[in-house]
């Protein structure tokens, strides 16, 4: 056996493995030139503090070589397994040649794909790019519309055709060709690859990037393929296995304790079951739901916006039960869907609305069927998107949406039509303006007053989304030229649609509740960014009551708000509470796809996995978080409604079976 050192000084190793090392050095350079570009892009709030660039830049250089040795793998296995006959020969270049050069071009989209992730979501590659693997209808018809596709791919293109002619240049790929040192020799390259990767792969975890208290170091220190995956095998998250536990038992007493009102009547232990009661004559509006999509409180005038891109809400907010401090638990439209008809804090990993076995809950739209109501679900864009058909199908919505074809679960029953063509006048990406979705939810409303059916109708919009594209002629903003557009026209078809819906007969007997699912951006520098989840909420056209409601609280809060407003007596089975109760305790919910926190005016909690929490202080000023002490009761507190919802849910104790028990 020849002398390991001289393997590893000999030429025609190196030159067989010349291609691997070319690539390995060239995607390291070019993530680190990334990593800079991001460093710059976040300049006011990243650390730039000696130690702390220089550790972002050490970490990121650290992943960036896992991640490049996790890629070259399949490449290196094959240099030194390649039987050497076949070194050189035709089948040999050809198949260096094309998957070498598929590597590189899936490579430079992936790098392009990275910076335009950034600026939607200000972060590596996580569990969203992972769910938008599956909807690339969705995706694919998004980025043709909000970027330059033909400018995109021929830059793609060209810069691949760069690296192989720079390559072709060099005579790496005649050197990987002409020598043919043995197997022996070969192997003792590919074994000390093979290792070092198993060790990446088993022990270096995503989260280990994870090491300052600036949000955006942290993710400037990781590597977008390695986060990617990352969150591939960790789509999931068993609360009790990664987070802060109290137990069962503990967890339930102190959520009763945190929802006691003089109107509940609790039904048992390790439990939030109980009966709501008022003393009330009950009312029976129709309630039309909006969920407005991106719709962020920091874009009405009433919280310090001066562009004038919300008129119509800024009219109705004065004139109406209006929510100055709620805010949304999460940063996706699922997760908005999740609180509003659940009523449960974000537990971790995929949204209620994504996972299985979700069919048969117990939401609000249990309690409206009870009264006998006909509930719809309306969405512009195809409900197969983030599973909504199947989860609003499958707990009693017929669904209207702008279907392609998609089935629904066999295990639902439900009834779903198309919004057809002629329905259509605008449609981009992510589905018909607007004004499109209202105008079938009038139809439909119509249609149901003609037949006495008092009506549940939840619409899910989505004009104000990228590539922020509407219909032209209708606002002052032209279409596809940012965010002002898009909000000022979603507000446009939301006066348009109440100034229609004011000559219908069954106007003055409906409410309309105004909500956002999430605000229009929700990453910063500290691991929650808590003032992206502060969004305006409307109650409107409930008789003659105009307040302004100045307590704290979250999007989960106000269907039991307003079920008390109409003096309904119901089983709840929500962490909701009614707002205009003297006896209601402040807080919110808020947490991302990781992160869990609890807010109480100015003080929040934030869980992690591992076990992990840290306390704050919100200097609302400036949006930070000042570390803080941990308040033990705070943190049995927020422990608890996190661990009792996911309880809650682990073992079926959400269906509508369970709850109506006696």
């Amino acid at each position: 056996m020849p002398n390991i050192f001289s393997v590893y000084t000999s030429g025609s190793v190196k030159a067989r493995f010349g291609i691997a090392t070319y690539f390995i050095k060239g995607f390291i350079t070019v993530s680190l030139l990334i990593r800079l570009f991001f460093v710059s892009w976040e300049y006011k709030d990243v650390s730039l503090a000696v130690g702390d660039f220089l550790r972002t830049m050490i970490t990121g250089a650290f992943f960036d070589f896992g991640t490049a040795l996790f890629i070259a793998l399949p490449g290196i296995l094959y240099l030194g397994f390649m039987p050497k006959r076949l070194i050189g020969t035709l089948l040999d270049k050809v198949l260096i040649y094309v998957f070498f050069g598929l590597t590189i071009l899936v490579l430079v989209f992936t790098f392009f794909a990275e910076i335009t992730f950034w600026d939607e979501f200000r972060s590596r590659f996580n569990f969203i790019a992972v769910d938008y693997l599956i909807y690339t209808y969705e995706v694919v018809k998004n980025i043709n519309e909000s970027y330059p596709l033909p400018l995109l791919i021929s830059g793609v293109l060209l810069i691949t055709g760069g690296v192989l002619a720079l390559f072709y240049k060099k005579k790496i790929f005649l050197n990987t060709f002409s020598q043919k040192p043995g197997r022996t020799e070969r192997m003792l390259v590919v074994l000390p690859v093979v290792v070092l990767s198993s060790v990446f792969i088993l022990f270096v975890k995503n989260e280990d990037a994870e090491w300052s208290g600036n949000r955006y170091n942290n993710e400037i220190s990781k590597s977008g393929i390695y986060s990617f995956f990352a969150a591939f095998r960790n789509n999931r998250i068993k609360y009790d296995e990664f987070y802060t536990t109290i137990g069962e038992g503990e967890a339930f007493n102190t959520i009763r304790s945190a929802l006691y009102s003089s109107d509940n009547r609790f039904l048992d232990n390790n439990s939030i079951r109980r009966d709501v009661v008022s003393d009330g004559v009950p009312r029976k509006p129709n309630v039309v739901f909006i969920l407005m999509e991106s719709m962020s409180a920091s874009f009405m005038k009433e919280f310090g916006n001066t562009n004038n891109i919300t008129p119509y809400l800024d009219s109705i907010a004065s004139n109406s039960i209006f929510f100055k401090n709620l805010y949304a638990t999460g940063t996706r439209t699922v997760r908005g869907m999740e609180a509003v008809t659940l009523c449960i804090p974000p537990t971790p990993g995929q949204s209620i609305v994504k996972r299985p076995d979700n069919h048969k809950l117990y939401t609000v739209a249990s309690i409206f069927k009870n009264k006998g109501y006909d509930c719809n679900f309306f969405y512009g864009g195809d409900g197969y998107f983030d599973n909504m058909n199947n989860y609003f199908g499958g707990n009693g919505f017929t669904i209207y949406d702008r279907g392609r074809g998609s089935i629904l679960s066999d295990a639902i029953e439900t009834r779903r039509f198309n919004i057809d063509d002629i329905e259509v006048t605008f449609e981009n990406a992510w589905g018909v303006c607007d004004e499109d979705i209202y105008n079938k939810m009038l139809t439909v409303a119509d249609s149901q007053y003609k037949k006495g059916l008092p009506f549940f109708n939840f619409i899910m919009t989505t004009s104000n989304h990228k590539p922020y594209t509407y219909p032209a002629g209708k606002i002052d903003i032209p279409s596809g030229s940012g965010r002002d557009g898009a909000v000022k026209y979603a507000d446009y078809a939301l006066g348009k649609m109440l100034s229609i819906a004011r000559a219908r007969p069954w106007f003055k007997n409906t409410v309309f509740v105004i909500v956002a699912d999430h605000c229009a951006s929700s990453a910063g520098k500290d691991e929650i960014d808590v003032a992206h989840y502060h969004i305006p909420a409307v109650i409107y056209n409930l008789g003659s009551e105009k307040i302004q409601i100045e307590k704290q609280c979250s999007q989960i809060d106000l269907f039991p708000t307003l079920f008390s407003l109409l003096h309904w007596e119901y089983r709840s089975n929500f962490f909701g509470s009614n707002v205009m109760s003297s006896q209601f305790r402040e807080r919110a919910l808020i947490g991302t796809y990781i992160k869990l926190g609890l807010m109480k005016q100015d003080k929040v909690i934030v869980l992690s996995h591992q076990k992990k929490y840290a306390m704050y202080s919100w200097e609302k000023q400036d949006n930070s978080l000042k570390p803080q002490p941990v308040e033990n009761s705070f943190l049995k507190e927020a422990v608890s409604w996190y661990e009792s919802a996911d309880h809650l849910f682990s073992n079926r104790l959400l269906k509508e079976s369970a709850v109506k028990k006696q």
